[in-house]
């Protein structure tokens, strides 16, 4: 995982399969655009492309994504890595961004986060 400010930014992936506007959720609010590729997933900041999170597929352990309306409303998703915690998007094309992901982490590893309900649930039963 590369994360942070570097000059000459240099793109992880040799095919891009897609590319979105999109909003990371780490320190401050920051917009740009998510770009998946053959060999991970990278964030780079709209204005200033030296901030930049690049994720490699082997180093992506799951997904959770905050669902509601039954899969209709996707409005953010958090990757969690093997070593480097976790890093929190949102974008307009949620599904497509997450099949495309579990295509390259495998299908399971994208689950529900839990939803306020089964949080207060689980606080009251321990």
């Amino acid at each position: 995982m590369i994360r942070g400010k570097a000059d000459g930014v240099q793109s992880i992936n040799t095919k891009v399969d897609f590319v979105v506007s999109a909003t990371s959720f780490m320190d401050l609010t920051a917009y740009g655009k998510i770009m998946i590729g053959d060999r991970g997933f990278e964030f780079y900041h709209g204005r200033d492309v030296r901030k930049y999170i690049q994720l490699p597929w082997e180093e992506i352990v799951r997904v959770q994504a905050t669902v509601f309306f039954k899969g209709k409303w996707i409005p953010r998703f958090r990757v969690e890595t093997k070593e480097n915690g976790s890093f929190i998007f949102s974008t307009k094309q949620p599904k497509h961004v997450l099949g495309l992901i579990g295509e390259q982490i495998g299908k399971k590893n994208i689950v529900h986060a839990l939803g306020m309900w089964d949080v207060l649930v689980r606080s009251v039963n321990k």
